[in-house]
C-alpha cells in the first residue's frame, strides 16, 4: 500500500489546517492509522491514532482538545482536523498503518508511512 499525505501550508498561530491521509494500492487493513510528526532537528513524535475497531482515537498531550483525528475506510482516508495552530506544531507530518493492537503511540508499531506533509505555523 501506499500512504499520501497531503494538506500541508503555512498558516497563522491559531488558524486550522486539515490533513488527509489516503490509501492507494489496495484498502487500509490494518488495525489503526496513526499521525506523527518531525520537527526541524527533533525526533518523530506521535500526535494521533484512530482505531478500526470501534473508532477509538488516541492523541499526545500536546494537541489533545486541539486536534480530531478521524478514519473513514470506505473512502480509504484518514483526516486529521487541526484547530488553533502553534508554532510549535511546525513540523512535517506523516501518516502510517499499524497492524499492532497496542502500543499505537510508538512509531516502531507502523509497517507503512506516507511522505509526509510540511505544516508551518507562524506566530
Amino acid at each position: 500500500v501506499q500512504l499520501q499525505a497531503s494538506g500541508g501550508g503555512l498558516v497563522q498561530a491559531g488558524a486550522s489546517l486539515r490533513l488527509s491521509c489516503a490509501a492507494s494500492g489496495r484498502p487500509f487493513s490494518g488495525t489503526a492509522v496513526g499521525w506523527f510528526r518531525q520537527a526541524p532537528g527533533k525526533g518523530r513524535e506521535f500526535v494521533a491514532a484512530v482505531r478500526w475497531s470501534g473508532r477509538s482515537t488516541f492523541y499526545a498531550g500536546s494537541v489533545k482538545g486541539r486536534f480530531t483525528i478521524s478514519g473513514d475506510n470506505q473512502q480509504n482516508t484518514v483526516h486529521l482536523q487541526m484547530n488553533s495552530l502553534k508554532p510549535g506544531d511546525t513540523a512535517i507530518y506523516y501518516c502510517a498503518e499499524s497492524y499492532s493492537a497496542y502500543g499505537l503511540a510508538y512509531s516502531n508499531n507502523y509497517g507503512y508511512w506516507g511522505q509526509g506533509t510540511l505544516v508551518t505555523v507562524s506566530s
